[in-house]
């Protein structure tokens, strides 16, 4: 009975986690229609943050969020052109010191789609042969821990607040001395789901059999869509962090909604605002992603999305008052639709 559970399909149907968005936010969408009702605009979540093209619900470049932020909080970044050539791009990594590895990602997008950690010059070259959208180049960071901490300010107000913590676990095993690569990840419900993608990355070593307590990475991307295991650690929460973050989210200029994704390499470090890196600023279109902790129930979740929506829309409408104009629904639908060919091409490009 075990083995006809540990498939896919049933893994899938009794952990909510693993849903469909579409199907999770499902029974949510009379409420939002209600916040939209309210704001006047199905779109009102688009003047979240200012600065960021459409509140960074979509379509915001990743390279033009950078730029909000000091140099010295997020990794050293080259924005590339699609068709750049390999010896020009070369040069800028060279100008920066970033030395590989390094991670690929394109300008626009999200759940991790056509992102890559890239070793040498030759799979460099491939990257830039498929990627079919402006990319970054970024330098890869070292710290193991990362998390997704959500930021929230009111834009009348001069402190704001951390309204969840999410860790992320990356995918990894740890070998036994006996069992295969292929097997210690076929005995993981989590990382079956992961297979093929596993496939791909690590198709020559599948078959070794990983030294005792050898611990290998199987995919180096915190992205739960990934296989990153999400962990509510909001219990760590507490004013020597939220003091941290707010020193420098609030001057952030037009920023008052998202998630961070950070990298650091303590708690200790982090909450002293050292030793860390922004790995990306999400807008509007963030999720409380603390929610996808296994232990947490899907009533749960739904509280949580609520709770941001809630806040959100006060923000919008706070920020519509002062002159920020929400989108039309001709422009949301726009911005929606070129997303989704973008999208598109990114998963025809099978990087």
């Amino acid at each position: 009975m075990n083995r006809i559970f540990h498939h896919p399909f049933f893994i899938r149907l009794f952990n909510w986690e693993y849903w469909n968005s579409t199907i999770v936010y499902l029974p949510l969408y009379p409420y939002w229609l209600l916040l939209s009702i309210r704001a006047r605009s199905f779109f009102f979540l688009t003047a979240a943050n200012p600065s960021i093209r459409n509140g960074g619900f979509i379509m915001e470049s990743k390279n033009d969020v950078y730029k909000l932020l000091p140099q010295e909080l997020y990794p050293s970044t080259c924005y590339c052109e699609q068709g750049i050539d390999i010896n020009v791009l070369l040069a800028l990594m060279n100008e920066k010191g970033m030395t590989f590895p390094v991670i690929a990602k394109p300008d626009y997008g999200e759940r991790g789609i056509g992102v890559k950690k890239i070793y040498t010059v030759e799979e460099l070259e491939a990257y830039l042969s498929f990627v079919p959208v402006p990319f970054l180049i970024q330098e890869y960071i070292v710290w193991e821990n990362e998390i997704g901490l959500f930021y929230c300010r009111m834009p009348n107000e001069k402190s704001g607040f951390i309204s969840g913590v999410v860790n992320k676990e990356a995918v990894a095993i740890v070998g036994d001395g006996v069992l295969t690569m292929a097997q210690l990840v076929k005995q993981n419900a989590r990382y079956l789901l992961q297979w093929k993608q596993i496939e791909k990355l690590h198709r020559e070593r599948l078959y070794d059999i990983p030294a005792i307590g050898e611990r290998i990475v199987l995919v180096p991307y915190g992205n739960h869509s990934r296989g990153s295991k999400f962990t509510d650690v909001s219990d760590k929460i507490n004013p020597l962090l939220t003091a941290t973050i707010d020193n420098f989210c609030s001057n952030i200029k037009g920023f008052y909604f998202g998630r961070l994704d950070i990298k650091f390499n303590s708690w200790e470090d982090l909450e002293a605002g050292k030793n860390f890196s922004i790995i990306e600023l999400n807008g509007s279109g963030s999720e409380p992603t603390h929610m996808y902790d296994p232990s947490h129930s899907i009533l749960f979740a739904w509280k949580e999305i609520i709770r941001h929506w809630n806040i959100l829309y006060k923000i919008c409408k706070a920020n519509n008052q002062k002159g920020t104009e929400y989108l039309t629904l001709q422009q949301g639908m726009r911005e929606i639709a070129i997303f989704k060919e973008i999208e598109a091409q990114l998963i025809s490009a099978n990087l």
